[in-house]
């Protein structure tokens, strides 16, 4: 396999007030923000559009689930089967199954730590 992870993206941590938290970095720091927090637009090596998330979730979310962290992160990869597949080989634990959507597929697993990392094989296009 020639890439795993080519980059970050999303950062999603826990917070007491999801929308407060959004609006204070609207103002402070200028983040454009909507209902799922901010995407970052960039471009990779070749000039290809790419965007990564930053979202607060709700402090109660089960969404990290089995991790108790406060925080996920979110790594972008480039062909999400062939690297759970390597990853189940190795001995990685693999939660839930890949869920594909008009952005891309998804993929979650647990680090030596038991933090949930979320694995996404991105369809920026579907953003744009």
């Amino acid at each position: 396999m020639k890439k795993r992870v080519t980059g970050i993206g999303g950062l999603f941590f826990k917070t007491k007030d999801p929308k407060a938290t959004k609006d204070w970095y609207k103002k402070h720091l200028g983040f454009n923000t909507d209902d799922y927090g901010c995407t970052f637009w960039w471009k990779d090596k070749e000039g290809k559009e790419c965007s990564t998330q930053w979202s607060p979730f709700a402090q109660d979310t089960k969404y990290y689930e089995p991790s108790k962290k406060d925080f996920m992160f979110n790594y972008r990869v480039e062909n999400l089967h062939e690297l759970l597949k390597e990853l189940k080989a190795e001995g990685v634990t693999i939660v839930g199954e890949v869920e594909e959507y008009d952005y891309g597929k998804f993929g979650w697993i647990l680090d030596n730590d038991g933090n949930k990392i979320e694995l996404w094989e991105p369809i920026d296009s579907a953003f744009l």
